[in-house]
């Protein structure tokens, strides 16, 4: 696939479309995480692309994509997404982001409303001083990090955004993650200035300006960000929904790829839009489950 780039400010943005030829499809930006370049989306992109023409972008210091020099914040690399765009000559776009990428995600739908059309904020937190802190697990292991090896660290993060169950049920998952991130490593510096970047985000309630049809979603065993911050989520931004994953950790679309892509491109295509705050169980997890609906009173307890 053919890597372009966009400048935004003095830095080279790096970013790839794929089914930019089916017109008719409406596009679909892409936005990753703390550490991740584009590639983090591979377990959902083919199925994505037969609904949708894609932008993926690598966040400033992933991927492709240049290093300032200096601290930067969410907004400025909200920014970059917006440099992609108007490179890519794509005027509105549906957009999805994860984690970091989410409180992106956000940033756009708050400060360029025009150019987003459908919202998927996935596994993400509204920022300071109204969200809920990281998991103590997480915390710990990123204090312990600096005194592992590199291949160490790399599988125990892996591990981490995951859930247990995930482990058990496929330990595959974990090497594959592990390899993506091993082919392509993200400088220390870089994942250093976006980590800061996301701990100073403040969204300060600013959701509530958000006039896009949004849909969270939250896996409950979530250890990366506090499920909870799903339902603050949804319950700040004007009509959004809620899709809950039971026993799914962090990264959901690596836990269940067909679920969550299934989920995504029947919000993001059901033109009503299906107004109103709403709570549902992901894909498979009928609404009468006991686990769907133990999952739901879990992410709803502070």
């Amino acid at each position: 696939m053919r890597t372009r780039y966009a400048r935004s400010g003095e830095l080279r943005i790096a970013y790839e479309l794929r089914g930019r030829l089916h017109w008719q499809r409406p596009w679909l930006v892409l936005i990753q995480g703390l550490g991740f370049d584009r590639h983090g989306w591979d377990p959902v992109t083919r199925k994505l692309r037969r609904h949708f023409r894609l932008v993926l972008v690598d966040n400033r210091g992933s991927g492709l994509s240049d290093l300032p020099a200096g601290s930067f914040a969410v907004a400025d690399m909200a920014r970059d997404v917006v440099a992609v765009l108007d490179d890519a000559g794509v005027r509105r776009a549906h957009t999805m982001g994860v984690s970091l990428g989410g409180m992106m995600a956000q940033e756009l739908a708050v400060d360029y409303p025009d150019r987003v059309d459908g919202l998927v904020l996935v596994s993400t937190m509204p920022g300071w001083p109204f969200a809920f802190s990281m998991p103590a697990v997480s915390v710990r292991l990123l204090a312990a990090t600096r005194s592992m090896t590199r291949e160490a660290a790399l599988r125990r993060h892996a591990e981490n955004a995951l859930s247990a169950h995930t482990i058990e049920r496929q330990p595959e998952v974990v090497d594959r993650l592990v390899d993506v991130q091993r082919s392509r490593q993200a400088d220390l510096g870089a994942v250093s200035a976006q980590a800061a970047a996301g701990a100073r985000y403040a969204g300060r309630l600013r959701q509530q300006r958000i006039r896009a049809r949004t849909l969270v979603v939250q896996g409950t065993a979530d250890t990366v960000v506090d499920p909870a911050n799903g339902k603050l989520l949804a319950d700040r931004i004007p009509g959004a929904r809620l899709l809950i994953f039971p026993d799914l950790g962090h990264l959901l679309f690596w836990q269940d790829p067909d679920g969550f892509a299934t989920a995504v491109i029947s919000f993001l295509l059901d033109a009503d839009g299906n107004e109103g705050s709403q709570s549902t169980a992901a894909p498979g997890a009928r609404p009468g489950d006991s686990r769907a609906s133990a999952a739901y009173h879990r992410v709803r307890a502070p």
